[in-house]
């Protein structure tokens, strides 16, 4: 395969930096690799006329008021903290993910039952599922700038306390209406460890070592959901009834949010450095009167809040064909992860007789899947290091595309699979429980993938390009579970699975497309720096002068 890019190498990315649901926290990843490369400012990348990325003329001196570290072996920063202690807030961050994912399908056990008692539709039971991803589009918006303001774990407190109380109001509902509400309130608070988490590994990892742990945070991302039908099916089928399924959640939950109180510390740098400064100017408010940190000068007004978070992620959707392609993209992918929790039931309970509980053991097919396809991003890295190198601290974001090239592919095989063997019983059991692994895993490659494209694509507008994909791909996520179980009754488990299948062939072709022509797109983005095309300029530059030089001494 050739690549399009004027470049002097093409070669393997590392791990994706971010999930789905992570929002606002890439920025600093711009930052990192701006300050280690010698690039200049993120919030001012270069024009596309100049070509290149400019160099001041002389060096600003540094405001001896700003607080900074103590220097880059400073024990304050968490990029410095020992690794020991980077992996226990890790797992710790990955738990709590896996809880709140965890709570977002552990009832669609239970919705034919919840139905019943509350003497509503069946159609209306499945909106316990797609109610609680309706949390998901509003919770980003504010949990993200949040975490930006005050901190991650306040937000991180706050939100996870507010979380286990509210499940009190989904295990005690005496009508359908209050357990709705309290699901759809749940899944606002239960965004925060999605949103800000990825955010945590960016603050304490560097970007050339955090792949494995942002590895193991992918896998428990795509965890949480598997593990919610074994256990609610399990729950639902036992005497205990499906009530316990939220008090199983609430003290899951519980525990999570202890451990959190009690062990996670703030890791937010531009927080870290304001308080600082708070201490220094409360120590002696005379002779550090006029210390501040940087964080206490950005706009935090309610205009400027709602600028990136609304305004612009709308903007860059409508006017953006990459974002576009992508999200629509994505948004197919996570409405079949969630469709997936209805139709299972139906394929293994209609055609081979299982009961809520057996069928609920299918989605370890899927778990599998996607924690092989959140491994497959480690070998995909060794050569991540030396791309780094050479391009400067900034590869062509189509190096980020290969996880998207296998795993597109995979899901329309693993769509076809699962329904072609899964209508007929038959055919084995075991036979369509194995394609889930393939969905699974495609499931997560290509998340990873794209996603890592979107980070290296718009660099400090990654945050407006990840709130609008994941405004869009939560509505899909939230509508899929709603028409799933109509859709394989109607069609038939073979020619429903077959249109997903097509839906799924139609767009594999884009990460393809994207590494061919995506360099042509982003040199017409208005908000794509294209730091790589003058990197590349520059690499060129000193090579023709180089052979210039070596023929003039010749």
């Amino acid at each position: 395969m050739m690549s399009s890019q004027p470049s002097p190498t093409s070669t393997l990315h590392d791990p994706v930096h971010i999930h789905p649901h992570l929002e606002e926290d890439l920025r600093q990843e711009y930052e990192l690799r701006a300050e280690e490369y010698g690039g200049d400012d993120p919030r001012e990348p270069p024009s596309k006329e100049q070509g290149a990325i400019p160099v001041p003329e002389q060096v600003a001196t540094p405001d001896p008021n700003k607080v900074a570290w103590d220097g880059p072996d400073d024990p304050a920063n968490p990029q410095n903290w020992s690794n020991r202690k980077k992996w226990a807030v890790t797992c710790l961050c990955v738990l709590m993910t896996v809880n709140v994912t965890f709570a977002s399908s552990a009832p669609s056990a239970a919705g034919s039952f919840i139905a019943r008692e509350f003497g509503v539709s069946t159609e209306v039971g499945y909106l316990v599922t797609s109610i609680f991803l309706c949390g998901y589009v509003v919770g980003p918006l504010l949990w993200g700038p949040g975490s930006e303001l005050y901190g991650r774990r306040i937000i991180f407190r706050f939100c996870l306390a507010i979380y286990v109380i509210l499940h009190l109001g989904q295990a005690l509902a005496h009508n359908m209406q209050t357990l709705l509400v309290t699901r759809f309130l749940t899944g606002v608070f239960a965004c925060a460890p999605l949103t800000i988490a990825g955010g945590v590994i960016v603050d304490i990892w560097d970007p050339v070592t955090r792949g494995t742990a942002t590895a193991i945070f992918s896998a428990g991302v795509f965890v949480g959901p598997v593990l919610g039908p074994i256990a609610g099916g399990f729950l639902t089928m036992s005497t205990l009834g499906w009530r316990w399924v939220f008090w199983v959640m609430m003290i899951f939950a519980g525990a999570c949010t202890i451990l959190a109180y009690l062990f996670l510390p703030e890791t937010y740098a531009p927080v870290l450095l304001q308080w600082k400064a708070q201490k220094l100017r409360k120590v002696d408010p005379v002779q550090n009167a006029k210390v501040y940190a940087e964080h206490e000068r950005s706009d935090w007004s309610l205009r400027g809040i709602i600028h990136r978070t609304v305004y612009r992620p709308i903007q860059m959707l409508i006017r953006e064909p990459i974002l576009l392609l992508v999200t629509i993209y994505l948004s197919l992918v996570y409405g079949v992860l969630y469709a997936m929790f209805e139709a299972i039931p139906v394929i293994f309970i209609t055609t081979r007789g299982f009961n809520i509980g057996e069928s609920g053991l299918v989605f370890i097919g899927v778990g599998l899947g996607t924690s092989i396809g959140a491994y497959l991003t480690i070998p995909l890295s060794k050569h991540y290091p030396a791309l780094m190198v050479k391009w400067r601290g900034f590869p062509p974001p189509e190096e980020r595309l290969y996880g998207a090239m296998i795993g597109g592919p995979m899901l329309v095989i693993g769509a076809f699979w699962l329904g072609w063997t899964g209508q007929y019983s038959s055919i084995h059991w075991i036979v369509p429980a194995l394609s889930t692994v393939p969905i699974g895993a495609a499931v997560s490659l290509v998340f990873n993938s794209f996603l890592a494209y979107l980070v290296d694509t718009y660099l400090q507008y990654a945050a407006s390009a990840f709130s609008a994909n994941t405004i869009i791909r939560s509505c899909v996520g939230a509508a899929f579970p709603l028409f799933t179980v109509q859709m394989f009754r109607g069609l038939g488990i073979n020619w429903a699975c077959t249109l997903i299948g097509l839906c799924a062939l139609l767009l594999a072709p884009s990460p393809f497309l994207f590494y061919k022509y995506g360099t042509w797109v982003r040199a017409k983005s208005k908000f794509s720096p294209c730091l790589d095309l003058a990197i590349a300029k520059e690499i060129a530059a000193e090579e023709a002068a180089a052979t210039e030089k070596g023929a003039q001494q010749a």
